[in-house]
């Protein structure tokens, strides 16, 4: 009775075992799921290099941290307080390698009037803030600005923002792109 049961085990074992040793079959949804696909994941993979706006974008969020918090003080040219024509002027010439005129009223004329809608990272703008008084910071991406402001000192601030959305006056633009070192 025993050799009778012998050979039907043994069968169902053996199939049930073929199944559990074939090579591994990738499915569909394996190359779905990014995280399952070993290649993507290799160390030395190569990446590509990052475009010249995003080093722009990047080179401003890194100086946004440097100078973050820094009080506004007019005239003021160093971490002990600044003001928003310094620190664009400190930005481009020390980052990007682009000496510009000290103040706000002469950076309002370097470079190449563009529209609001054409802005991109890098691009100055401008603010009327009183009858005589005008105001500059340093666009970086979705209607945000670098700037030091004069109540919060170098922060980032929003075009919409009800402040900034109707003093907006004016954009330039600058060839960042050949002189900007990443």
């Amino acid at each position: 009775m025993k050799r009778r049961l012998l050979l039907p085990c043994s069968l169902a074992i053996l199939t049930t075992a073929g199944c559990s040793m074939a090579p591994y079959q990738h499915s569909p949804a394996d190359n779905a799921n990014p995280s399952n696909n070993p290649a993507k994941e290799h160390p030395l993979a190569v990446k590509p290099s990052p475009s010249p706006t995003e080093l722009i974008k990047e080179s401003l969020y890194e100086q946004h941290q440097e100078w973050k918090g820094i009080p506004y003080r007019l005239g003021g040219m160093s971490k002990r307080g600044i003001d928003c024509s310094a620190l664009v002027y400190l930005i481009y010439r020390d980052h990007m390698g682009i000496e510009l005129p000290r103040t706000t009223q002469y950076q309002a004329l370097a470079g190449e009037s563009i529209k609001r809608a054409q802005l991109r990272p890098g691009d100055l703008v401008f603010f009327k803030t009183g009858r005589r008084g005008r105001h500059v910071g340093i666009y970086l991406e979705d209607g945000k600005f670098l700037h030091a402001s004069v109540s919060k000192g170098v922060t980032i601030s929003h075009l919409t923002d009800h402040y900034w959305k109707s003093r907006y006056w004016r954009a330039r633009r600058l060839e960042l792109e050949r002189n900007s070192t990443p």
